[in-house]
């Protein structure tokens, strides 16, 4: 499905009912909107691996704009500031009050910017992998240099500059990077990305790695985030180090961390039992 939204289209993907038939009676249940990573990625990760939500909630796969089934702009449009809008119109299309968001990676940035602005709009809060803030890069830097191969430093700085050249071109990155991304990658030798089908736009990825996320810092403001909020990260997820989700925690008032253990970036792939368990059990209290 699509909707055209903000001068652009954006294309989103629903499973499950929000009112659900329980024995002789039916139950309302959350709308759970889910953002991909990246920036540049799309939804179909979710569907692979956190299908399962749809017994606790209806979930709403979106592609940020340039994003997967979404509509190409130029480069410049694809902000973090419209990825933030775009979720507060695509609210305001499907007519719902309030909604829970379960963001990761870069989706976590954007879901917390939604939450910091929009507070009265979000009833729980999911955040997976992410950072609060552009510190987080020299973490990861400096992760990478002490565990990273020659050729896994060299091929980052496409990532730290935002100089991908074409959608091929980040694809060779994940595929060498994979290892680091996810320890079932590492285990099983295979490419998890390659299999993905996701077609990665690489100007979303180069405008963010090369503008926006140099400077942008949620820390100051994360207190003004009310809902119950879940905090999930990986032991040794080396992009999204989990020493910057114990900020978001500790920022964010009565926020709940859990950290996988034996699990990298990919925490829906690495622990995808233990994931589940979690985001079901939050979305169910």
């Amino acid at each position: 499905m699509r909707a055209t939204l903000r001068h652009t289209e954006i294309y989103f993907d629903i499973a499950g009912m929000q009112l659900a038939p329980v024995g002789d009676r039916f139950i309302e249940r959350p709308v759970l909107f889910l953002l991909h990573g990246g920036p540049g990625g799309d939804h179909l990760g979710f569907k692979r691996h956190s299908l399962a939500l749809q017994d606790v909630a209806q979930l709403v796969f979106i592609d940020h704009r340039g994003c997967g089934r979404s509509k190409k702009t130029k480069q410049s449009d694809y902000s973090l500031e419209n990825n933030i809008e775009d979720i507060e119109a695509l609210r305001k299309h499907l007519g719902l009050k309030k909604i829970c968001i379960l963001g990761g990676s870069y989706g976590g940035i954007v879901a917390q910017g939604y939450a910091i602005r929009y507070s009265k709009h979000i009833e729980k809060l999911i955040l997976s992998a992410t950072l609060p803030s552009y510190r987080g890069a020299a973490e990861a830097k400096a992760y990478l240099n002490e565990h990273g191969t020659p050729q896994q430093i060299a091929i980052a700085q496409h990532i730290w500059n935002g100089s991908f050249k074409n959608h091929q071109h980040v694809l060779r990155y994940f595929t060498l990077m994979e290892p680091l991304y996810s320890r079932t990658a590492r285990k099983k030798r295979a490419s998890l990305f390659n299999k993905s089908q996701t077609v990665w736009s690489h100007e979303a990825l180069n405008e963010g790695f090369g503008g926006f996320l140099q400077h942008f810092d949620f820390i100051p403001k994360l207190k003004k985030i009310k809902c119950p909020t879940l905090v999930l990260a990986g032991q040794e997820d080396w992009i999204c180090r989990p020493s910057q989700s114990k900020i978001i925690a500790t920022h964010i008032p009565h926020a709940q961390l859990k950290i996988f253990r034996d699990c990298g970036h990919m925490i829906a792939v690495d622990a995808q039992q233990r994931y589940i368990k979690a985001v079901k059990g939050f979305l169910k209290k």
